[in-house]
């Protein structure tokens, strides 16, 4: 439905949500220099915030924690496809790679984080979609990593949480589950 109805760009932005499980925040301040496409990797060491007295403010990640998130070939490819779509867009920009901002308003600036949920609302009321937060689209990552069967503490690094119990109260669901399926067998 994104690729359907949205912009190249918001739609590398949600896809990239849906398949890396990073925040929005980070994902708004991400720039191509924190993308290693040999690597097949985001570097997430800052996100983007909001204070309505301060405006938009780079901040560390939540937690604090810098990590690295590894992504599909997929992925990458949307990811790369959106780069090159970009360059033809931003002809008159003179920012090296290294300095442009990977998702970015008209004006080539950062977007409020507020936005993303105004594209995913658009989505569902155009395709009649049950409604989620694009924080939503996080959780949906983390659910499907579990379910497929992804270590417990691999997801809690993927997701920059302090430490494993964060990971299993908010995904206690999939672990019951995981248990259901076990009695049965």
């Amino acid at each position: 439905a994104a690729k359907a109805s949205c912009t190249p760009m918001t739609y590398a932005f949600l896809y990239v949500l849906a398949y890396s499980g990073i925040r929005k925040g980070e994902a708004f301040a991400l720039k191509w220099k924190d993308i290693d496409f040999e690597k097949g990797l985001i570097r997430i060491n800052k996100a983007l915030s909001y204070c309505p007295k301060n405006g938009l403010y780079i901040k560390e990640p939540k937690n604090g924690l810098s990590r690295n998130v590894y992504l599909d070939p997929v992925t990458l490819d949307v990811l790369l496809t959106w780069k090159e779509q970009q360059k033809r867009l931003l002809k008159k920009n003179q920012l090296s790679d290294s300095r442009q901002l990977v998702f970015h308003n008209k004006n080539n600036e950062y977007f409020n984080p507020s936005y993303s949920n105004r594209w995913m609302k658009k989505i569902q009321k155009e395709f009649n979609l049950k409604q989620i937060s694009t924080h939503g689209l996080r959780h949906t990552h983390c659910t499907l990593l579990l379910e497929a069967g992804a270590p417990p503490r691999e997801v809690m690094e993927r997701l920059g949480h302090l430490d494993i119990e964060i990971t299993m109260k908010i995904y206690a669901h999939v672990t019951e589950q995981a248990q259901t399926k076990t009695a049965e067998r």
